[in-house]
């Protein structure tokens, strides 16, 4: 749902990537869509600016520099940095990109803040905060975890992220525990301040009703405002973040400084350009927000309560975009199923633009994107190489073959018209926040084009009709002109080197869509084209898969305690006949000792159902004590050629499997005898 008026200028935004880890495919879930939606807009002729930035503040952040024993500040900075370049590297351009803790942020969230406690819409409490006994510490947000109280499941301390999903208050945890110590926590009191939102619950009501983006985040917030608002604790016993008004010993919760970032890296924007930054603000401009699925509830509830308190202007719309899975599983960074964007990515040579098309191709903008190796492979060799690559490759090739140059002739009204009511689709689209229609109706031009040239068979006219031939070339490359505009906000960088390909010289990011269908000029040199988009093959997203099964089962063995095992290469193939030769029985250990003269060696007998034992030297005192290995059930090769170890002769091997630093011997999950044959 679209409520931006086409003659003002529009600030977009989007959620805050939180500087405590690294980005991944599912950050670009949101960044890409608004960067291209951005991009649309310019080519429209719309003023646009693109704002954004790192969310620093917040439990999580302090917890991991304790952690890795630097600062928060230091923490912060290396991710702000890493977002940064990676943002970059994908494509995504933003005006200003800066950090909550910038002196920016920090004055403009002390001006709101004060300005809510003089309108009476921030107020001081007595509450019960968690506090552990043998940290002596209050526990604020992560640093508590406990039980949740509507649900019963396992829950953090401002979130129940396991079971109901709800905002949980300082003091709601039942059965608090420290999560640095892991011992128990108790309650104490301690005054802190709420802001008023169950104040706000008649204007959000009205302000839901006109908001804009997509239905999704209107109608979570719906759900959330019929039922009773409370209010909200806004201030954490923390050393890092903004300091509440008059205290010093308390900072105001992270998501109260985190969207006023928004503001404040518009007041950047303005700075270093000389704009306006209260025209949004203050004005009537409309703000659009980008933000994932996760967080509706602060951006269509607490921040607009929190704008409306302060005298500040409205978003105009709230843009929610789906969740991500991989490889069709829920995605999860403990689990092993993530997509790193540089490691997993952009260290593998993969086109930036690629990833780019393929998030806001696969599926609606509100509806859940699996990202699968061999899907992805599908979508780029069939789609961008097979129908546009084809298409941009063939004609230029064809054109420079033959001409050199553009050839003359005249643009056919159809072609004209064909242009005109795609892009008028595709503005409409991404102005509904429909990228997957704009994208695909995008490609259906690409494939008009591909009919085109197929259909008048250029290859023929030119043996026949050079000039006819030449007309049909040069309405191919006004389709490539319109195709390269249209692709432009979703491939950036491919559709740089087409316009030149085109022979254009001008910026085709500065370029809007009204040039579509401009005539080429007849006469421009043409230079011989490259593949815009190379096939991806079976071999590279095979080896892709198999750095993501490998991941996958590291954590696997992580969660089961299980320490991640190092696999070793294989051996060479061998016979049938070559494993027959070996001779292995199960046996049982008799006795067991060490050797003197060795610190890895111990003598055993076993019995592998012959009238005498067998003697047999293992390396396994470093694993294993002699008391607990007599009555084990083994496996042993009894038909190895005898050896001397350390003086002592050896009438076989037990096998086992060795994990480096753990070796367990083998066995039989069944009661077998002494001596029965392992086949």
């Amino acid at each position: 749902m679209s409520n931006i008026p086409s003659d003002k200028a529009v600030l977009v935004t989007c959620g805050l990537p939180y500087a405590n880890g690294k980005a991944h495919v599912g950050h670009l879930r949101t960044y890409i869509p608004a960067d291209i939606f951005v991009r649309s807009l310019q080519k429209n002729s719309q003023e646009t600016t693109f704002v954004c930035g790192s969310d620093t503040h917040g439990t999580p952040i302090v917890v991991n520099a304790e952690e890795l024993g630097i600062t928060p500040k230091e923490l912060v900075q290396q991710y702000h940095t890493h977002f940064d370049e990676v943002f970059k590297k994908m494509g995504v351009e933003f005006d200003a990109f800066g950090t909550t803790d910038d002196d920016t942020n920090h004055n403009r969230t002390t001006e709101i803040v004060d300005k809510l406690i003089e309108k009476g819409y921030v107020y001081p409490k007595i509450i019960e905060i968690a506090y552990c006994p043998q940290c002596d510490r209050f526990l604020p947000d992560r640093y508590v975890a406990g039980t949740c109280p509507h649900c019963g499941e396992k829950a953090r301390g401002d979130e129940c992220d396991q079971g109901c999903g709800k905002h949980l208050e300082p003091g709601e945890l039942n059965e608090p525990t420290c999560t640095i110590c892991r011992g128990p926590a108790e309650y104490k009191e301690q005054e802190h301040f709420f802001f008023k939102l169950s104040e706000f619950k008649d204007f959000l009501m009205e302000h839901l009703e006109n908001l804009g983006g997509t239905l999704n985040a209107r109608n979570y917030a719906m759900g959330w405002i019929k039922q009773e608002l409370t209010d909200w604790c806004i201030t954490r016993n923390l050393e890092w973040g903004v300091r509440f008004p008059g205290h010093d010993d308390l900072v105001v919760y992270v998501w109260v400084d985190a969207p006023i970032g928004y503001m404040a890296f518009t007041e950047q924007w303005a700075e270093k350009t000389g704009g306006d930054w209260e025209k949004f603000w203050k004005g009537d401009c409309p703000i659009v927000h980008f933000i994932g699925g996760d967080i509706i509830y602060h951006h269509c509830i607490f921040w607009p309560a929190m704008l409306k308190g302060a005298d500040y202007s409205q978003a105009s719309a709230v843009v929610a975009s789906g969740m991500l899975k991989i490889e069709d599983k829920t995605f999860s960074k403990s689990r092993g199923y993530v997509v790193w964007v540089e490691e997993d990515y952009l260290d593998h040579g993969f086109h930036p633009d690629l990833l780019r098309y393929y998030l806001v191709s696969y599926t609606s903008h509100t509806k859940e994107v699996n990202f699968s190796w061999k899907i992805f492979q599908d979508k780029i060799n069939t789609e961008l190489v097979g129908v546009l690559g084809n298409f941009l490759y063939r004609n230029l090739l064809f054109a420079f073959k033959n001409f050199g140059e553009i050839p003359d002739g005249d643009i056919d009204p159809e072609v004209i018209e064909k242009i005109n009511s795609t892009i008028e689709e595709v503005v409409r689209a991404n102005s509904e926040y429909e990228f997957k229609k704009a994208a695909d109706t995008a490609m259906a031009l690409a494939s008009y084009g591909n009919s085109y040239f197929q259909s008048n068979e250029p290859w023929k006219l030119i043996k026949e009709d050079k000039d006819a031939c030449g007309k049909v070339v040069k309405n191919c490359i006004q389709l490539a002109k319109a195709l390269i505009l249209l692709f432009e906000p979703m491939t950036p960088g491919s559709m740089e080197v087409a316009w030149k390909q085109i022979g254009m010289d001008s910026d085709v990011h500065e370029v809007t869509y009204e040039e579509a269908t401009v005539p080429v000029v007849s006469g421009t040199k043409l230079e011989k084209p490259g593949i815009l988009f190379t096939k991806l093959e079976d071999d590279k997203i095979n080896e892709m898969e198999a750095i993501s099964s490998k991941r996958i089962k590291a954590a696997m063995a992580k969660e089961a305690g299980i320490e991640e095992v190092e696999i070793m290469e294989y051996k060479d193939e061998i016979e049938y006949d070559d494993f027959a030769k070996l001779d292995i029985r199960v046996g049982k250990i008799v006795t067991a000792e060490k050797i003197k003269k060795s610190k890895k060696l111990l003598r055993l007998e076993v019995d592998i159902g012959d009238e005498e034992p067998r003697q047999v030297v293992a390396g396994l005192a470093e694993y294993y004590d002699p008391e607990e290995m007599v009555g084990k059930i083994v496996n042993v090769l009894v038909n190895l050629k005898p050896v001397k170890l350390c003086g002592v002769e050896s009438q076989g091997m037990l096998l086992a499997a060795d994990a480096g630093e753990r070796v367990s011997l083998l066995s039989t999950d069944k009661e077998m005898g002494p001596g029965s044959c392992i086949r």
